[in-house]
Order: C-alpha cells, then sequence, then structure tokens
C-alpha cells in the first residue's frame, strides 16, 4: 500500500488545497477517509484538519463553494455538504483527559499533535493537501503498515489511551470486526488486549448511549460473532452484557455436558446476519438464550434442560434495554421474538395442526416472517442427519402458515366480536361476562371451530351466551 494522488481527485480537495495556500495554512485529510481509502472502502465522510481555526476555514470554504456551514463551536468543528460528501473541519488540536471523565481538555496544536490523539495507528494517517506535496501520505505510527497486516494497534501506551477514553476499546472491537474480511481477519494486538483486561472497569464512566451506540454498529457488520468474542477476550462483556457473558462455558455432571450457549448464541447470530440485515432481529439472536443460566437443570434419567428459558430470556430483555437506554418500541419486538423463538421448533416436534399455526400466527403478528428467521438460524446441531430432518420439517411448517394464513387470516387478528356489539345485544353495561364471551369466540376462531368471520363468530356468542344464562335484549 503506498500513497497516491487519485485518492483526492475529487473537486473539494482542490478547493481546500487553494484556499489553505492562499491563508498560509496546513490542511490535511485524516482519518476514516484515509483508511477506507487503502481498504478500497467508499467512503463519503472527510475529516478535514487544519493547524489554525477549523471553524473559521470552514466558513472560508462555504463562502467559495456557496454551501451552507454548520458549526458546533462547543466542539471546535464545522461540516458542509459537497455534491455526495460529508465534510468535517476541525482545527488540529491536542488533548488531556481527567480521570473521572472522557471529555478531554483542548488546546491548539501541530499535526503530529493531533496524530498522537487519535485511537488507532489506522486511523491516524494523513493525506497532504498542500500544493507542493499534495496527496503525500503522513504516518508516522506505521499505520499503513498494520492496515495490511489486518493490525488494531494504538499510537501511544495502550494504558494511556484506553483509560483517557474507555470509549476507544469499544472502537478497537468494532473496528475489528467491521474491517475483517474473508480474506483478511483483523485482530487487536496482544499488548492492547491485556490493557483492555486492566482497563475494563473504566467503561464504567461511559453513558449507556454511547454503549448502545457501540453494540448497534457492533451487530451490523457481517460477521458480528468476531466482536462478541473480542468483548470476551478483552474482558469487556461482562461489564457491558453480562447476561451474555453468563452464557459462557459448560457444566459437566457424571460425563454428560451440555452445550456451550455462548458459541451456541454466536452461531445464532452470525446465520441471522447472513439472513438477514436488520438490527433489531440481530438483538434478538444475540439475547434468545439469555434465559438459559437461570433454567439450567441437570436431572440423571434425562439429562441437562433449560425448560422455561424463552420465557425467562423474555423478562430479561426490559431491563437491558432499558440499562442501554435503547427504544422500548424495539425493546418490545426483541421481547416477543426471545418469547417465541422455539415455538415453530416445536411444532416441528409435534404434529402441525392448523391450531398451532393458528395460535403462532396470531401470537407472532406480522413479526412471524422475522420470527421463523430466527428459528431457522437457531438450528445449529452438528448432527447433519438431525440437521436434515428438522429443516425438512421446518419448510413443512413455513408451507403450513402460509396455507393457513392466506384461508384464515390470522396474522392481524380482530376479534369479530366486540365489546359494544355484547353490550348492544344484550343490553348490558361493562362486566366480566363480555370478556368471557370474546375470549370465548377468540379460542373457536384459533382452534378451527368456527371460521374467522362475523356470522359465525355471533352465532358462537349468542350460543355461549344462552349457556351463561345471558338472553338477547
Amino acid at each position: 500500500m503506498t500513497a497516491a494522488p487519485q485518492f483526492l481527485d475529487r473537486e473539494i480537495f482542490r478547493i481546500v488545497s487553494r484556499i489553505a495556500g492562499e491563508r498560509g495554512i496546513k490542511a490535511f485529510v485524516i482519518g476514516g477517509y484515509v483508511r477506507d481509502c487503502f481498504l478500497g472502502r467508499p467512503s463519503n465522510d472527510i475529516d478535514i484538519v487544519v493547524e489554525g481555526s477549523g471553524i473559521d476555514f470552514a466558513r472560508a470554504v462555504g463562502e467559495q463553494t456557496g454551501k451552507y456551514v454548520s458549526y458546533f463551536k462547543n466542539f471546535g468543528t464545522a461540516m458542509l455538504r459537497y455534491h455526495d460528501d460529508e465534510i468535517e473541519f476541525v482545527g488540529a488540536r491536542k488533548e488531556s483527559y481527567r480521570r473521572e471523565s472522557r471529555k478531554p481538555i483542548v488546546e491548539n496544536g501541530t499535526l503530529e499533535d493531533d496524530q498522537l490523539r487519535r485511537d488507532f495507528t489506522i486511523n491516524a494517517m494523513a493525506f497532504s493537501l498542500q500544493e507542493d506535496s499534495f496527496g503525500a501520505l503522513v504516518d508516522p505510527f506505521g499505520g499503513i503498515k498494520d492496515l495490511s497486516e489486518g493490525i488494531i494497534r494504538t499510537p501511544l501506551d495502550p494504558d494511556t489511551t484506553y483509560s483517557d477514553d474507555p470509549l476507544r476499546m469499544l472502537r478497537a472491537v468494532r473496528f475489528a470486526a467491521k474491517l475483517s474480511t474473508p480474506g483478511l481477519q483483523f485482530s487487536i494486538v496482544p499488548e492492547s488486549m491485556a490493557s483492555m483486561r486492566r482497563m475494563a472497569d473504566r467503561l464504567k464512566i461511559l453513558s449507556s448511549e454511547r454503549i448502545a451506540d457501540e453494540l448497534c454498529k457492533m451487530l451490523s457488520v457481517p460477521r458480528p460473532s468476531i466482536a462478541f468474542r473480542l468483548l470476551d477476550e478483552g474482558g469487556l462483556l461482562p461489564y457491558i452484557l453480562p447476561e451474555i457473558s453468563a452464557l459462557k462455558g459448560v457444566e459437566t455432571v457424571d460425563g454428560r455436558g451440555h452445550k456451550d450457549n455462548f458459541e451456541h448464541t454466536l452461531a445464532v447470530l452470525d446465520n441471522v446476519a447472513r439472513e438477514s440485515d436488520k438490527l433489531w432481529l440481530r438483538w434478538a439472536a444475540l439475547l434468545h438464550d439469555i434465559g438459559k443460566p437461570a433454567s439450567k437443570r441437570f436431572d440423571a434419567g434425562n439429562g441437562w434442560s433449560f425448560h422455561g428459558h424463552e420465557i425467562i430470556g423474555s423478562r430479561m430483555v426490559p431491563p437491558v434495554f432499558n440499562r442501554l437506554k435503547m427504544s422500548l418500541d424495539e425493546m418490545k419486538y426483541v421481547k416477543k421474538l426471545v418469547w417465541l423463538h422455539l415455538r415453530p421448533i416445536a411444532l416441528v416436534d409435534e404434529e402441525v395442526t392448523d391450531s398451532a399455526v393458528r395460535r403462532l400466527l396470531f401470537d407472532a403478528g406480522d413479526d412471524i416472517d422475522d420470527l421463523m428467521v430466527l428459528c431457522n438460524a437457531d438450528i445449529t446441531s452438528k448432527n447433519p442427519v438431525k440437521v436434515a430432518r428438522i429443516k425438512a420439517n421446518f419448510e413443512l411448517v413455513k408451507r403450513k402458515l402460509v396455507e393457513v394464513e392466506a384461508k384464515d387470516a390470522i396474522r392481524n387478528f380482530k376479534n369479530p366480536i366486540t365489546g359494544e356489539y355484547v353490550m348492544q345485544v344484550y343490553g348490558i353495561s361493562p362486566c366480566k361476562e363480555i370478556g368471557i364471551l370474546k375470549e370465548a369466540v377468540k379460542e373457536a376462531i384459533l382452534d378451527g371451530i368456527i371460521g374467522n368471520n362475523f356470522a359465525e363468530a355471533d352465532n358462537y356468542m349468542r350460543l355461549k351466551a344462552r349457556e351463561m344464562g345471558l338472553e338477547a335484549h
């Protein structure tokens, strides 16, 4: 990998170079754009650092291009959009930190100072925008070599880097997972991993929102398991997702052990990631078995069991989301999928009746397709005969779902009998009998006793009402 001016063939770079020359200011492209150029990854996020005021420089660029500039004076940055690119300007700076905060004390500095404050060597590389050295790579820490070898390494001693801003530990994990490809697996250097284990306690000063944001980015990569193995290896997982850390390990009694639920979870997560890019479906895959440690039991006759883990796990989802301050609407979706994730598999093991399928459609609603992706991903047995049998039966369940939904329209079930209608027919005020009648109609439809239509529901309601001693008004 070598520096190449063709990476800077966009018009905005020539504009910045010209303004820098007119003002006698040094300007550089730095960070992720430079890294992604060498990786051959398209990027429209461009960071420009100048030895001077980034805000004043951005104002000059805005005046020459006629583009609106957004100013963020608290951070000393400014941003504008030019064609399809989002360009952020900042003055070169050096930083120092107080132990109780990840917010730095900032002073004006040089490019070298600015590169020293960067999180990783691969993010500290810069392209010169000076006319006499346009496109030259400025790489004081060997970032280009680390990039070619797939290495995540800090410019400074990792203890200093991670103690100053512990979010960088999560970023190291995220970059290793994000940048890994089938041809080049990125790794975090051993001294950095050791530093993480020493500095893990520093994660406590991070806001829940920042942790959640990094976790969501980790879950969005092609192979999320890479990130969660690194979180575990670096000793970070117990601090941010103790529910996942608790899945680790295999207990053996009388020579009989259960599968490693941590490894199983990561396999399911990667399976889902191959099928869907839905973030919250990936969250459901990550959390689907968190109820297993609390439900684990050993029986001399039957071995290990985790009965009810889907119910326990669904109850554990809200505390996870509350702790990370994530969306309550998305929490309901994840909780539902964790609760239901065994249902389609249970249908595989039993006779696939219309009634069972109706109830699954009723409970899953519009999330049935995502649930089926999760359940299919949950088939991870190493016995190929067993996998082939389950998958064949699973296809039967999928066909049955289509057939029953086409016939009975249960997915977004609405009871044909409303409380208002019951009160009108029988001349009664709100009472428990109304709920009993509505529930009886719903159960009759789900059991296939009557069709999902008003006429049959009305006849059934009147039959049940007579049994209860109610007469039409």
